[in-house]
């Protein structure tokens, strides 16, 4: 299968082309926390030039949909949906809290991994893993405390934006995390594995927010209609 995958969720603006029928695989990934928009096309071209791929050779386009920042999700679906369209290639949507849990279940299924992506105002977006990859704790926010009580489910792995957060409001009575990574972006190319073996849905990649906007229409300052 051929995987064209897009992250552009966090801290990170990032692409990467994985063809698993011939082992190749060609990614980038550009620190960033504003100007997703202005890198990410170029990057794709870079990418799947990379790969000498042509856009009509990929299977699926795979994109992160959150948590994260909402502008970046919206850039990274809008081009997964575009490019899925352009190409008539499905697209598939993987949330960043899975995308960062990824390689850490593969290097050790035994041990409970809890995301937390800094949801800021010492909230987090939370989602934790036990054993196999089961979810203990589906995704939501909360503060870091309460997050980090539902955490605190014996030998854990903290990754995450919002890792050190986490860990600092570990219960003191609890078992300490083993791991603290507080990793920026998810990996990329971990996200176009999870692809190959995602579920295609009619709709295609939805943003995941977890949380109403900041801004918000002002309805006091709405101008009467005639």
């Amino acid at each position: 299968m051929r995987v064209l995958a897009i992250d552009t969720a966090l801290e990170a603006c990032a692409a990467a082309v994985l063809d698993t029928e011939h082992g190749r695989m060609a990614s980038e990934s550009l620190p960033m926390v504003r100007g997703h928009a202005e890198a990410l096309i170029p990057l794709i071209e870079r990418v799947m030039g990379q790969a000498d791929m042509a856009f009509s050779a990929l299977d699926r386009i795979a994109v992160t949909t959150g948590p994260g920042s909402f502008t970046g999700l919206r850039v990274g679906i809008a081009a997964a949906r575009g490019i899925a369209l352009a190409a008539g290639k499905p697209a598939v949507g993987l949330t960043t809290l899975a995308t960062y849990a990824a390689p850490y279940i593969a290097a050790d299924d035994k041990t409970a991994v809890a995301v937390a992506i800094d949801a800021r105002h010492r909230h987090v977006y939370l989602q934790v893993f036990g054993a196999g990859g089961r979810t203990l704790v589906p995704p939501r926010i909360a503060s870091a405390a309460d997050a980090a009580r539902m955490s605190a489910v014996g030998v854990v792995r903290v990754v995450g934006t919002g890792a050190t957060l986490l860990a600092d409001a570990w219960p003191a009575r609890e078992t300490q995390p083993a791991v603290v990574d507080d990793l920026r972006s998810p990996d990329i190319v971990w996200l176009g594995r999870l692809a190959v073996a995602a579920t295609e849905t009619a709709t295609g990649p939805k943003p995941l927010y977890l949380r109403a906007p900041d801004a918000q229409p002002q309805d006091a300052a709405r101008l009467p209609r005639r």
